[in-house]
């Protein structure tokens, strides 16, 4: 596997100030122990679930303090970097774009860059076409590359968009 990358308002940037953490989720989405062929969507979160918390990351901090509603929660959180991974529909980018906005921006202040995963066109199609799993409907890298511009003025947190490929 390899990475499609965007950065939105100088995330890469942002994000080389923490560059072990970088380089660290670039090689939990790429590790070559990840078999493709048995990799449906939630097999997918579940890898990257244990791979992410084993390197220290937390799972599921809430966006706002004591919350317990699950959808005000980012996927993971380590040194104010926070990390959504989404191979879901692609209604859920509203949402998941509001919760890297508001845990930087209001007076929370929990984060200086988010992480955005997704798949790319491409994966869906082979993963589609190679390994009979079905990704349709699943918002894709190029979608949030597309629609992030459009939402310069209400996303202002840095984003480093990442689209999984093959």
């Amino acid at each position: 596997m390899r990475l499609e990358k965007y950065s939105y308002r100088y995330a890469e940037q942002v994000l080389n100030s923490h560059l072990t953490l970088k380089n660290e989720v670039e090689a939990i989405l790429t590790a070559p122990d990840i078999s493709l062929e048995t990799l449906s969507r939630p097999e997918f979160n579940r890898v990257l679930e244990d791979k992410l918390v084993a390197a220290g990351w937390q799972r599921q901090p809430p966006v706002f303090d004591a919350d317990d509603d699950a959808s005000a929660r980012l996927d993971f959180m380590k040194d104010r970097v926070g990390i959504e991974v989404q191979f879901g529909h692609s209604s859920f980018i509203g949402i998941d774009l509001l919760k890297f906005q508001v845990a930087s921006y209001s007076a929370l202040d929990k984060l200086d860059v988010g992480i955005y995963v997704t798949t790319t066109r491409h994966f869906q199609k082979h993963m589609r076409e190679e390994h009979d799993q079905n990704w349709e409907g699943s918002l894709t890298f190029e979608k949030v590359q597309t629609y992030l511009p459009k939402f310069k003025s209400a996303i202002q947190v840095p984003l480093y968009v990442l689209g999984i490929d093959v």
